[in-house]
């Protein structure tokens, strides 16, 4: 039906007894795991569909269609590859989308296609009102799955077992009850979540951190996972990420063409762009700072 499937590695981290970063490396995502998601996505739409046609208080997991300007500059990114989404009326079906990045797999430039499009996504969020989920190109969707991991999934459980000890009635009064309920801890788990996410990346930026800061001086092959304004970031393969400043690229002056994500030298015209394979060495890494820094070797 056209669902996007972004499979952008995530990492795991392997600690000792004392909490130091002994490995680090991409989280496998198997077959087995991916069946089970695809059992857990069945659940949560199941269960928003239901609820949704009851009329009942409820909390739904939402992702708005992207911005008509974020597709525009999109389409107009990728025209300079070769390819193309096709739009109606300034709106761009999540198929077409899909079809993108069916089209780049296993191209150079497939990363850079495939960042830059999760970027010109809208952020998913809890509401309670079902609005769909564009992503995944569902009419219903919510966070039921079980075993419980978040609150908004305890929150519809207590619901459902509520309406369940009704057997299945439930007065103005219940409904109002729960409407005011659902509305604030939707808008509560929405910022809680957005708190979360920022930890998580914190936590593991400082173990990546800590995890090179006994790599200093040694090399590796990466790819070009961001360009800015002020410098270029790498990403390994084992998903660690550090910042080469265009200072450090020798002694040419780069200009930064937004864009077109890419960095181009002055007077080489030397381009640095998402998805270039780079070699690179681990110039400083700083777990205090969260930071870590290469340089081109």
């Amino acid at each position: 039906r056209g669902s996007i499937d972004f499979d952008f590695p995530e990492c795991k981290i392997t600690l000792d007894e004392k909490g130091y970063p002994v490995s680090i490396k991409p989280y496998d995502r198997n077959a087995a795991t991916k069946i089970i998601e695809d059992f857990m996505l069945m659940a949560n739409e199941t269960i928003a569909e239901y609820y949704f046609w009851q009329q009942i208080p409820f909390v739904y997991r939402n992702h708005e269609k992207p911005d008509s300007d974020r597709m525009k500059q999109l389409s107009l990114f990728i025209t300079n590859f070769g390819y193309h989404v096709k739009m109606s009326k300034d709106e761009v079906h999540p198929k077409e989308l899909q079809k993108l990045l069916k089209s780049i797999e296993g191209t150079p430039e497939e990363a850079m296609i495939s960042r830059v499009t999760l970027r010109s996504m809208k952020r998913a969020e809890y509401t309670p009102e079902c609005l769909g989920h564009f992503g995944l190109a569902a009419k219903y969707y919510c966070h039921f799955t079980s075993p419980i991991r978040r609150y908004p999934d305890l929150f519809i459980h207590r619901i459902i077992s509520k309406y369940l000890d009704n057997d299945y009635l439930v007065n103005d009064f219940w409904i109002k009850k729960y409407e005011k309920r659902a509305e604030k801890r939707a808008e509560n788990c929405s910022e809680r979540e957005r708190v979360a996410t920022k930890v998580e990346r914190e936590a593991e930026d400082i173990k990546k951190a800590e995890f090179m800061e006994s790599k200093i001086g040694e090399e590796y092959e990466g790819i070009v996972s961001s360009v800015t304004n002020f410098g270029i970031f790498v990403e390994l393969d084992n998903t660690v990420e550090g910042l080469i400043r265009y200072e450090k690229l020798g002694d040419e002056y780069f200009i930064y063409n937004e864009e077109k994500r890419q960095a181009i030298g002055e007077h080489t015209g030397k381009v640095y762009q998402i998805g270039d394979k780079v070699k690179i060495r681990v110039a400083n890494a700083s777990k205090l700072m969260r930071q870590i820094d290469f340089e081109i070797c």
